[in-house]
């Protein structure tokens, strides 16, 4: 990895980033978000032709979006700064002022980005709680759609999340409820931040896991290795839509082809190694269930759950800064592996924990 790069600060130790200020590096397991570009990246980065993207004239952009529209089978895309930013301005080229969405009460629309459809787009959430797996009860979907009655909001749109909470969406319950929305009018909108990782899990083609979907929200900046950036899919209509709202929200971007080329790299080259990132998560898991004080969950992609004594945190988080290693520390702890965390990584984390708690 290149080093040099200031990043951050904060988490667990005084450093920064996977490379802190003074070079020294950190296995930094706080989210899939701080991955470091890596050389190849860079270099179609630097080399990347640019144009004006607002003008359409950027043919870097135009080439990540027209390939992100391919690959997951739609007829157009749009890139944007970020994964909250291509959600909102899906919700608003679904819906309009008073008309309702139907999510999840942990689903990132609604819970973690800033309440953006109900300042902005005068959309109102209609959240409904998730199970354990991350699925909504198709009973509540139902019962949720509200009847064409001057009283209430228009129901308008079904918005899902795959994965969610490192879950995976089971292929036929998105059948089911995607299904169940377009029979009753509702268009379909997913939160697929990590919906490559869903795809690899199931072993099944992006086109697949997506299906059901009228639009989908991408993140390139999660465990696919871009440092910047989302991308939106979804019908032509819709997506010229989304342009006028990209543009309203303050998202036209000039020669942005510098930073979709890394979206681009990472589309083409970082999906399937997400195998990977599963495969330590999983190995890192069962090193710590090991432990006797400690319940972790299985994960089923690269983000497991850790539950600890609460009289450990300050300790535990102590130690494993000794040891260069980044958590967001709690009593239910969050552990996230990516592109930047080898086996050995894993190991070292899973010997720090061993050496406090035995």
């Amino acid at each position: 990895m290149s080093g040099g790069y200031p990043a951050a600060t904060g988490g667990a130790g005084s450093a920064a980033g996977v490379n802190g200020q003074s070079g020294e590096r950190w296995i930094d397991l706080r989210s899939d978000t701080v991955t470091q570009p890596g050389a190849a990246m860079r270099d179609a980065m630097y080399a990347a032709p640019v144009g004006d993207d607002v003008y359409g004239d950027d043919p870097t952009v135009n080439a990540l979006q027209d390939y992100a529209a391919e690959q997951f089978g739609y007829e157009a895309a749009l890139f944007a700064a970020s994964g909250t930013q291509t959600n909102l301005i899906g919700l608003l080229a679904h819906c309009g002022r008073g008309d309702e969405y139907i999510v999840g009460q942990e689903a990132h629309t609604y819970k973690y980005e800033g309440g953006g459809a109900a300042v902005l787009g005068s959309i109102q959430p209609q959240p409904l709680s998730n199970r354990a797996d991350g699925s909504l009860a198709l009973e509540d979907i139902e019962a949720a759609i509200k009847p064409i009655d001057v009283h209430f909001a228009r129901s308008k749109l079904l918005a899902l999340e795959n994965t969610i909470g490192g879950r995976v969406l089971p292929r036929d319950y998105v059948a089911q409820a995607t299904g169940l929305a377009h029979s009753r009018g509702l268009a379909t909108h997913l939160d697929g931040a990590r919906v490559c990782n869903a795809a690899v899990k199931q072993g099944i083609s992006l086109r697949d896991v997506v299906q059901g979907f009228d639009s989908v929200s991408v993140c390139l900046s999660k465990g696919l290795g871009a440092p910047v950036g989302s991308v939106l899919c979804g019908s032509k209509a819709l997506i010229e839509d989304a342009k006028r709202w990209r543009k309203m929200v303050g998202g036209g971007m000039r020669q942005a082809g510098v930073i979709a080329a890394a979206g681009l790299y990472a589309l083409q080259n970082n999906v399937q190694r997400l195998a990977q990132d599963h495969d330590n998560a999983a190995w890192l898991a069962a090193e710590l269930a090991s432990i006797d004080v400690l319940k972790v969950s299985q994960p089923q992609t690269n983000i497991f759950f850790v539950t600890l004594p609460a009289s450990a945190t300050a300790g535990l988080s102590a130690a494993l800064a000794s040891a260069r290693i980044r958590v967001s520390m709690a009593p239910t702890l969050r552990l996230v592996t990516h592109l930047d965390i080898s086996r050995q990584d894993a190991g070292q984390v899973a010997a720090v924990f061993k050496d406090y708690f035995k």
